[in-house]
C-alpha cells in the first residue's frame, strides 16, 4: 500500500524543483567531481574518491526519496471558510493541560518544514487526535505517560 504525501502547492513545487535541479545539475557535478577524483590514482586510498562516491550515493538516495513523494503526493489546498479544522497545511496554536504555555506547530510531512516552526505529522498520536478539531476545541491522546489533554488555542492557514 502506497503511502499518500498531503502537501501544500508551494511544498510540491519546491520538490520538483530540488528533485529537476538533483537529476541535472547534481549529477552532473557529482560526475565532475568522480572523474576528477579518479584521474588521482589509486582509487583504494583515494580520500577524494571515496568521499565523492558516497555524496553521489546520498545525493540519489535524496533523488528516490523526493521522487516517491512527487508520485505519491497529493496536494492539499486549505480554504477559510470561515470555521478552519485542523488538517494537514495548517498551522495550530495548542496548549497542554495545566500548562501556561502555547506551542505552535506546522501540521504536515516534514518535507513542509517552515522556518521557526516544528513539524507534527497527521499521523503521530497527537496529529492524529488533533485533525478535525476546531478552535477551543479539547483533545485526547494517548502518551508514553499516559493520555494528556490538549486544547487547540488557534488555526492559521
Amino acid at each position: 500500500m502506497v503511502d499518500v504525501q498531503k502537501l501544500s502547492r508551494e511544498a510540491f513545487e519546491r520538490l520538483e524543483a530540488e528533485y529537476g535541479d538533483l537529476t541535472t545539475r547534481g549529477r552532473i557535478e557529482i560526475a565532475k567531481k568522480i572523474e576528477t577524483a579518479r584521474e588521482l590514482g589509486d582509487l583504494s586510498e583515494n580520500g577524494d574518491y571515496h568521499a565523492a562516491k558516497e555524496e553521489q550515493g546520498k545525493m540519489e538516495g535524496r533523488i528516490a526519496h523526493l521522487g516517491k513523494i512527487i508520485r505519491n503526493s497529493e496536494i492539499v489546498d486549505i480554504v477559510d471558510t470561515g470555521n478552519l479544522t485542523v488538517q494537514a497545511g495548517c498551522v495550530i496554536s495548542i496548549r497542554y493541560e495545566g500548562d501556561d504555555d502555547v506551542e505552535q506547530y506546522l501540521i504536515g510531512s516534514i518535507e513542509e518544514r517552515r522556518d521557526g516552526l516544528t513539524v507534527m505529522s497527521p499521523g503521530s498520536p497527537l496529529g492524529q487526535a488533533l485533525l478535525g478539531a476546531s478552535k477551543d476545541d479539547t483533545v485526547t491522546f494517548q502518551s508514553p505517560g499516559g493520555p494528556l489533554n490538549v486544547t487547540v488555542v488557534d488555526i492559521e492557514i
